[in-house]
């Protein structure tokens, strides 16, 4: 009896550009989608597998109609990499505190408006900073751009 995750081993009869059939013993057939035949990308399944080849795969689900999806990808384990540098950390850095240099206490007193006005205010000389920089790089306040001069 065919059961899902079971990995057995089976024969290419047929080759579409969607996928592999494969014959699985007890003369059941099952399909590996073009996505489960490698962990690489496969833009041609032609590449990968040959009518006849003998492949190991793995039952992933079986409807209940009694179709049979199969992987390949997943029959082989993953290689191991005995030099490979630890998995990444997903965590994001944390964001910029917009209210830096105001102590923690003294926020959480603040009223809603107090704390709209410091917002403004820093947002303020932030975009000043950045005016002043972008002037600048570009020769001082004059801009060619939409003077209508020539």
């Amino acid at each position: 009896m065919l059961e899902v995750g079971a990995v057995l081993e089976g024969k290419v009869t047929g080759l579409t550009a969607f996928g592999a059939f494969v014959s699985l013993p007890d003369g059941k057939s099952g399909m590996v989608h073009i996505s489960e035949v490698s962990n690489g990308f496969v833009k041609d399944i032609k590449e990968f597998l040959k009518e006849g080849q003998t492949v190991k795969v793995k039952i992933v689900s079986i409807s209940e109609e009694g179709k049979i999806s199969l992987s390949i990808r997943k029959a082989e384990e993953a290689p191991k990499r005995e030099n490979s540098r630890p998995p990444r950390k997903t965590e994001k850095p944390a964001r910029a505190n917009v209210w830096q240099g105001q102590p923690k206490q003294n926020k959480e007193a603040m009223s809603f408006e107090d704390m709209m006005a410091r917002f403004k205010q820093v947002s303020d000389e932030k975009m000043t900073d950045l005016k002043r920089n972008s002037d600048s790089k570009h020769g001082g306040g004059y801009s060619r751009r939409g003077s209508g001069r020539s």
